[in-house]
Parts: structure tokens; sequence; C-alpha cells
């Protein structure tokens, strides 16, 4: 079994992982195949200005990230594997951020490879302090969902701990079990922080269990191989999942992704839109959030690439706990280039066009209220009091940056190496 880690992010195996992926990183193929998909990437559909500025930084990002995943991807021997991570320090390595796909700064994303034909277990452990939402989705290689286990029902040990069992036999009496199938092919398990200041992921851990695996790992070519596939999959991924919302009006979020097929938790709403403000940065675009009984909301803002941009140490998303509510219980925050001193700043990173996806989850019920939404109005900056609702809470220059230094520090656990 590999041992559950003394860190739920940085354990030994993410560590390896993370190191052998820097050394295909430099590989001469891996290197050549960058090149490649990097001048696909630009000319594959129409760029702004401002989303070929950040490619830079973006597009490794993203092709870093595909070679983190592929090198997750044997069924004999699993690991879990944290994806989506910000650039960070490993020992004297600097390692380049892993995020891919349009990705939620309050999760942490972990990976695990599984086949049908095989049987696991899942252990772990929940803290004290339990993330908002936790689910486990067992995928297909289309990121159709095969089945899914809800965090909330996992039946723990008096000291948090817990075992998921993972086979294509009913659960019978087995409390915590998720039924495999012959197109099994991977867990997507997000533990979704929505309070950066208290809430802990889970620690986990995988066993193969049976026999010893027919076969070694993977080798060098094989690894170059899928790495080299992953890299094409994520750009064109990313090119289709912006596709989906082409020909949508600007600063309007009405379009909803399919949960089925791309990949969404099939527990949440994602409402995606494009925005697009003025080159002279004196507009604003103000946003009116009905949670329809969602007890977890997020707005981040997204590039073209499919990537966060800054997500630590400015305010590029906002949840609901890091927000303020109206007095009816709607958020309204603010997305603009400048600081408009309202306390519910959407801070796009430079950028004047952008994608939100807008996600509300864990429903009183299990299913929203008619009332969700999100309106939007794009205003002229100075004249932005006018559009906010009474008792709209705004900040000074020393509040702000309390606001940041205490959101940077929140996040930090994250980027640990140990």
């Amino acid at each position: 079994m590999n041992a559950s880690p003394s860190h739920p992010i940085a354990s030994d195996e993410q560590n390896a992982l993370e190191r052998h992926a820097l050394e295909i990183f430099a590989q001469p193929r891996i290197v050549a195949a960058r090149k490649e998909v990097r001048e696909f990437w630009t000319h594959s559909a129409p760029r702004s200005n401002d989303a070929l500025k950040c490619m830079d930084w973006a597009f490794e990002e993203v092709m870093f990230a595909a070679v983190v995943w592929s090198l997750n991807q044997d069924p004999l021997y699993p690991k879990v594997i944290t994806i989506t991570r910000l650039p960070h320090r490993l020992g004297d390595l600097d390692v380049p951020g892993s995020r891919w796909g349009i990705d939620n700064p309050d999760s942490v994303y972990r990976v695990i490879p599984i086949s049908g034909a095989e049987r696991y277990v899942i252990r772990g452990k929940v803290p004290s302090n339990r993330v908002t939402e936790n689910y486990f989705t067992l995928w297909d290689a289309k990121m159709g969902t095969v089945d899914v286990l809800d965090g909330k029902t996992l039946v723990l040990e008096p000291d948090g701990s817990f075992e998921i069992a993972v086979d294509s036999d009913p659960a019978g009496d087995r409390p915590n079990h998720i039924r495999s199938a012959p197109d099994a092919h991977e867990f997507y398990i997000r533990d979704v922080v929505m309070d950066w200041k208290t809430e802990m992921i889970n620690e986990l851990a995988i066993e193969r269990l049976g026999d010893p695996p027919s076969r070694p790992p993977h080798g060098l070519e094989e690894e170059l191989d899928r790495a080299v596939e992953y890299m094409w999959k994520w750009a064109r991924e990313s090119d289709r999942w912006n596709a989906q919302s082409a020909g949508t009006p600007d600063n309007e979020f009405e379009f909803t992704i399919d949960r089925d097929v791309d990949g969404a938790l099939r527990n949440q709403i994602y409402i995606l839109g494009t925005f697009a403000l003025s080159p002279g940065d004196d507009d604003a675009l103000v946003l009116t959030i009905d949670l329809g009984g969602a007890d977890y909301f997020i707005a981040p803002i997204s590039n073209a690439w499919g990537t966060t941009n800054d997500v630590q140490n400015r305010l590029g998303s906002l949840n609901r706990a890091q927000s303020i509510a109206n007095e009816d219980g709607t958020l309204t925050m603010v997305l603009s280039l400048k600081d408009p001193g309202v306390h519910n700043w959407l801070d796009p990173s430079d950028l004047h066009d952008g994608v939100l996806t807008l996600r509300w989850a864990e429903f009183e019920g299990g299913e929203p209220g008619d009332s969700l939404s999100a309106k939007s109005q794009l205003v002229p900056l100075a004249d932005l009091q006018k559009h906010l609702p009474a008792g709209t809470r705004f900040v000074g220059a020393d509040e702000r940056r309390a606001q940041l230094e205490e959101r940077a520090a929140s996040y930090a656990w994250r980027l640990q190496d140990h």
C-alpha cells in the first residue's frame, strides 16, 4: 500500500512524480513537441492581444500539466497525484504550474488511474476542519461519469479514517463503495476549499489488490508517447471548451456546460461566459449572483488557454466565503481593470478579456432553486456607485492590502514541498 502522506498534497510520490516530470519536460522529443503544439495553438482560433500576452506562461503551465497527468496513467501502479498546482519550489527546483481545464482555485484536484478489471481500496483520513465539498468521481476515458461518491456520505472511523472499496461488484453491505465498470479509467477527486483560512483537504492513498502486476511499469518511450498525446489533447480540448461559448455575447452569462460529457460534476451548475472590457480601462462589469439555495459559489477568471491567472496574490477569483453578501443574500461582484474600491472586486490580472466559469454547488435538497441566476451589466467605472446595491462594502488601500495578504497566506500551504 502507498502510505498516507504527512502532507495531503506534497507526499513522497507527488514529489517524486514532479521531479520525474521535470526530467521528461526537458527531453528533446518533448521540447520539439511543445514547439509544434505552440505553433498550432497560437493560430487554431482567433486570439486577442491580451490572450497572446499571457500565452508564454499559460502555455508552459498547460504543457507541464499534460506531462504530470500523463505520468500517472498506469492502473497497475496507481498513485494519488495532485494536478492543477501553481508554480512552486521543490527543494532546489522550480516546478512550473500545472493548471489546465478552466481550473477552480478553490479545488485541490487529485487523479488516480484504475482499470475496470482490477480491484482497489482508497484509504484516507478526514480532518476535523473538513472542506465544504468533496467528491470522488470515477470517469471513463472521455470524462463521462461511471460512478460518484459524495465525500459527505463517507462512513468514518472514530479517528476520521476511512476506506473506500473500488470494484465492479454491487456494494452489498459495504458502506463506502464505488462501483467500477469495464470502461472505468480514472478517479478525478475534488476537495473544494471554500474557507482558505480554516478548511483542510483529506489525506488519500490507493492500493491495488490481488496478484502482483503482470508487467513492469511503463518505460521511458511509452511515457514520452503518452506525454506528447496529452500535450496535443490538452490544447485541442481547451479549444473545444472555448468553442462552446463562441458566438454568445460578451458580458452575458447564460451558457450552461453539459455536466455529463465535459468532466463537470453532476451536482454542480456551471455557467460559462466571456467578458470584454474597453481598452481605456474605464468600465466595469457588475455581476449580481442569486445563489438559488447553493451553499457553495465561486466566480473564477480564466484566460483563453484554460488556466486561471494570479489567484494567490490577486483577486483572480472570489467565492462565497471571500465575499460580502447583499442584504437579500445575493452577491454583487465588480470585474474591472482598475481597483473600484469594492470589497467584492474580481481582478482580471491586467487582461481586458477572458472567461468566467461561474459555479454553484451543494444545494439544499439536492436541486437548485428557480431563482439561480447571474445578471450582468457593463457600466462606466465613474458611474459604478449608481449600479451597486445599498450597503455595498467599500475598502481603502490598507484594508485591500490586508485582504490580499490574508489571501496569499491562506493559500501558501498548498505550495509546500513536504
